[in-house]
């Protein structure tokens, strides 16, 4: 089966995607002027990460101390470009690969938002596949530590007191989700509240139908040769709302937020959580007794059918105007660096963007390292569409289909016109 490609990082055999997003919080690293030679101004999606990481970069440079904040990826990324606009935007900032949200490389790179960084010396060794999703015509503009995966993260305490193994297929999820009800524990938590987290299980059965059995969609699609409405992105849907109708979420998704599921699928009140890699940090966060593990979800009866979405996770990026360009560089350098790389990846559960790193992955990402391996992986599916308009018509239609105000049909249709829309 032919599948696209993501590299094989010898050593680990790799959050935001993806979209990986957190609860706010603000961290004063100095009362001092943001605009200091020895202060950095930062702001992150990496929450319950980046704290590590900026301890770290401190310690390695004495006397230079980091002014953070955090927030969720919907607040973020709806703050951001009003933030660059207006010049109050801090030294470095999160941002996402390719062109699929507001805080996207391309969408900050054309308006000149974003520092050129094809000068520092981890630009060259991108691989390929990250390469074309860190860089804005031929310049690379985002430092991309680490590659995600997005599945079915388990609680194996909550699935040994349920008696039920991870299903492989698409009949035995569907008996999964049921056997999971019967027993009182639903089989996954699903915090729709957040309009981001309604991609992740669809992107999840859409890297199988839709890839497998077409791993040039993507390029068809630019081409004009294919659209959603008219596409496998239909039995994908339908696979996520039969799901919804089978049972296998908590009641009332629309009204769960992103916190509130990690809770549910931290303290088995569900059987565990679809989500990218980055939320089993969390979850251990909430029940650090808790073993927690990634595994790929089924959407056809041959497993060897499966393929999980699997790409560059969010990165930093130096705004071109930065107060304090040459601490912003050196920052973004030592997120680049081996041990900033390895910190973000222990933290986060993922993998690192270069190989060589010298870290070894967690046991909880065995599967997805296996998926990388055998090239049965596809990019998270926004990072190659023509705007960031396609992906916020999606989150806002999924959420529309759960209220009950919209339909699949409608919802593709819109896509298809924001995607022909262009960029």
């Amino acid at each position: 089966m032919k599948t696209r490609k993501l590299p094989v990082l010898v050593a680990a055999l790799t959050a935001g995607s993806l979209l990986a997003a957190c609860s706010g919080g603000t961290k004063a690293g100095s009362d001092g002027d943001s605009g200091g030679s020895k202060t950095l101004t930062l702001a992150s999606v990496d929450q319950g990460s980046i704290e590590d990481v900026v301890k770290a970069f401190e310690k390695a440079n004495p006397g230079v101390k980091v002014r953070y904040t955090t927030s969720g990826a919907d607040q973020y990324q709806q703050q951001i470009r009003t933030q660059l606009s207006s010049g109050t935007a801090p030294d470095v900032m999160s941002v996402w690969p390719g062109n699929g949200n507001p805080g996207a490389t391309y969408v900050l790179a054309k308006p000149g938002y974003l520092r050129d960084l094809s000068d520092q010396p981890w630009a060259a060794k991108l691989p390929d596949v990250m390469k074309t999703v860190a860089q804005y015509e031929g310049k690379t503009y985002t430092g991309i530590f680490g590659q995600n995966g997005i599945g079915a993260v388990y609680n194996q305490q909550a699935m040994d007191k349920a008696g039920l193994t991870p299903p492989d297929t698409w009949t035995k999820l569907l008996d999964f989700c049921r056997d999971a009800k019967a027993k009182g524990t639903p089989a996954f938590a699903l915090g729709n509240q957040d309009n981001w987290v309604t991609q992740l299980v669809l992107y999840a059965l859409v890297a199988t139908t839709v890839y497998g059995d077409d791993p040039d969609f993507d390029q068809k699609m630019q081409a004009g040769q294919a659209t959603f409405a008219q596409s496998p992105w239909t039995t994908a849907l339908d696979k996520y709302l039969t799901m919804e109708k089978t049972g296998c979420f908590q009641k009332n998704p629309l009204g769960t937020n992103y916190e509130a599921s990690q809770q549910l699928a931290a303290t088995g009140k569900t059987l565990g959580i679809i989500q990218g890699n980055w939320v089993i940090a969390l979850l251990k966060g909430k029940n650090p007794k808790g073993t927690f593990t990634l595994r790929a979800l089924p959407a056809t009866d041959d497993p060897a059918e499966t393929i999980i979405p699997a790409a560059a996770g969010a990165g930093y990026g130096v705004n071109v105007k930065a107060k304090n360009e040459e601490l912003a560089l050196k920052f973004v350098n030592f997120v680049m660096s081996p041990e900033g790389m390895n910190l973000f990846a222990k933290k986060q559960g993922g993998l690192p963007s270069l190989p060589d790193t010298g870290y070894a992955a967690d046991p909880s990402l065995a599967e997805l390292s296996e998926f990388v391996e055998a090239e049965r992986t596809v990019p998270f599916m926004d990072q190659l569409w023509p705007n960031a308009k396609v992906q916020q018509t999606m989150l806002s239609g999924l959420q529309e289909i759960f209220s009950g105000q919209s339909t699949p049909k409608e919802l593709l249709d819109d896509m298809d016109a924001d995607y022909e829309a262009g960029s």
